[in-house]
């Protein structure tokens, strides 16, 4: 259909109104806001471009830093207010350019099983969001933040049931940091790449056990861009090396941004297609909102409508209730009916600002006295340094021999299935496995479509953006099939 001209109006809507402003910016605020930069900066950023991450030649014998005893210093005895687990944790830093005193922090909890299951990556989006804040406490992680945000409790569907999770986030985010400050000016894509190839060398030094494990990159929203980007940088050091360096066998990405026309013209169809706006306001937006019909009086006309009608949903789950009261309690609530708590965002921003917690971690070396948000403010992301198209380091990927799945949660309005689809649509894939309903526990967890060449597009049924947090068992079931290499059972 062509270029999409985003109205300012229409962001009104993408930045949500239903987070404290004591909790910063949420994961979906930061990508409505990351849209917008990208559209008002520069016409040309609208087109359908690609261009690769420029990845720096690693020089290994200058990289790899020394790695002794860094591992046992690392190690977690226990988190405050954890209940007993029988796997091993370990959380701390893993210097990425020591010249700039750059660093990146990551938690890591290892399978009760450890020795007979893949390693896995989770990257979360934003960009600028923290994994810890979201994929860690809110998603896939072992535990759950309690409403006293003092204590926490199992999660019976983390994913290191099925491998060895670690997490981590670009320098400024979270618990990474810089010590030099034009660093949060200049991340972008390339630079992210180039540090997570350096962070995991290093890191597999620190663990050498899994240097020839099977190794998985998953992520979701901007992690999108994370993803592929960083598949892209492996497959070309592993080359140049002559050897393999890091033992990449693919990667899964969830309501993940890959290309920002087909991404939008899936969000208004969503729309549609859920009684969210009417017909009319949908056609008003096809045929005034794009660079080839733009007219500004209708587009504008059709974006305030729009508002009107979602102002009082989060279009990042659509079905799922708001936040009433995040106070913290005196005694833990009994837990939600609910798969989490849709206040979990302020019970893990207070978590997480504990000082003992921090100490536990081996977080926030520096003893700075700050207020931890789960998505920074102070990170700059560099708006010509993220394409707007990502499918081509997709095709890659396959091109490589990877194992590449996409899923969706199909309760997300902002990267929702329709999005996902088209972008699958713009890659010219033949259907290996046509369209079928996959199930979990008795119940359809949602529909699988596979493609020749490698790649398997599934959904999520009533899953929100951050799948895990909405359907954790059918997120579990997902990742376990993807890791070996199974569609997850279903009618055939």
């Amino acid at each position: 259909m062509g270029k999409f001209t985003f109205s300012f109006l229409l962001f009104t809507l993408l930045l949500s109104p239903f987070v404290a402003s004591s909790l910063g910016k949420k994961q979906s605020d930061v990508l409505g806001e990351f849209y917008l930069a990208k559209q008002k900066k520069d016409s040309a950023f609208g087109q359908s471009y690609f261009k690769a991450a420029h990845v720096e030649n690693v020089e290994l014998d200058k990289v790899i830093l020394p790695q002794e005893g860094l591992r046992e210093k690392d190690w977690i005895n226990r988190l405050p207010g954890q209940p007993p687990v029988k796997f091993q944790q370990y959380g701390g830093y893993v210097t990425v350019n020591e010249s700039a005193g750059r660093a990146l922090f990551y938690y890591f909890s290892e399978a009760e099983n450890s020795k007979s299951l893949p390693l896995l990556l989770w990257l979360n989006g934003g960009p600028g969001c923290s994994s810890m804040a979201f994929g860690a406490m809110e998603e896939l992680g072992p535990f759950r933040v309690n409403s006293d945000g003092k204590t926490l409790h199992r999660n019976r569907y983390a994913w290191n049931r099925a491998a060895n999770v670690f997490l981590e986030s670009p320098a400024g985010v979270g618990f990474s940091y810089t010590n030099t400050s034009s660093d949060l000016n200049t991340t972008g894509d390339s630079r992210t790449a180039n540090d997570n190839v350096v962070f995991l060398l290093n890191w597999l030094e620190r663990f050498p056990e899994y240097k020839n494990r099977d190794f998985y990159i998953s992520g979701e929203s901007y992690a999108g861009h994370y993803v592929p980007q960083l598949a892209h940088a492996i497959l070309k050091h592993n080359k140049l090396a002559n050897k393999t360096l890091i033992n990449l066998k693919g990667i899964i990405i969830g309501n993940a941004v890959i290309n920002d026309d087909t991404d939008t013209i899936g969000m208004f169809e969503y729309f549609a297609s859920h009684a969210l706006i009417s017909d009319e306001t949908y056609h008003d937006i096809q045929n005034s909102c794009y660079e080839y019909n733009y007219n500004k009086t209708k587009c504008d006309g059709a974006a305030e409508i729009t508002n009107k009608n979602l102002k009082h949903l989060d279009i990042y789950n659509i079905y799922y209730p708001l936040c009433k009261d995040g106070n913290l309690t005196k005694y833990p609530k009994p837990q939600s009916p609910l798969p989490i708590d849709p206040c979990s965002d302020h019970y893990v921003h207070a978590y997480l600002n504990r000082r003992d917690v921090q100490d536990a971690l081996h977080a926030n070396v520096t003893n700075i006295t700050y207020d931890w948000e789960a998505c920074s403010n102070s990170l700059f992301y560099n708006l010509k340094d993220s394409p707007v198209n990502i499918v081509p380091l997709l095709k890659e990927s396959l091109a490589n021999g990877l194992r590449v799945w996409i899923f969706s949660g199909d309760t997300d309005g902002r990267v929702p299935v329709t999005s996902s689809k088209r972008s699958i649509q713009a890659m010219n894939l033949t259907v290996d496995q046509p369209w079928r309903s996959w199930l979990n526990g008795g119940e359809v967890g949602g529909y699988v479509e596979t493609y020749k060449g490698g790649l398997t597009f599934a959904t999520v049924r009533g899953a929100g953006h951050e799948v895990p947090s909405y359907q954790p068992a059918r997120a579990l079931s997902l990742i376990s099939h993807f890791l070996s290499g199974t569609l997850p059972p279903g009618d055939h």
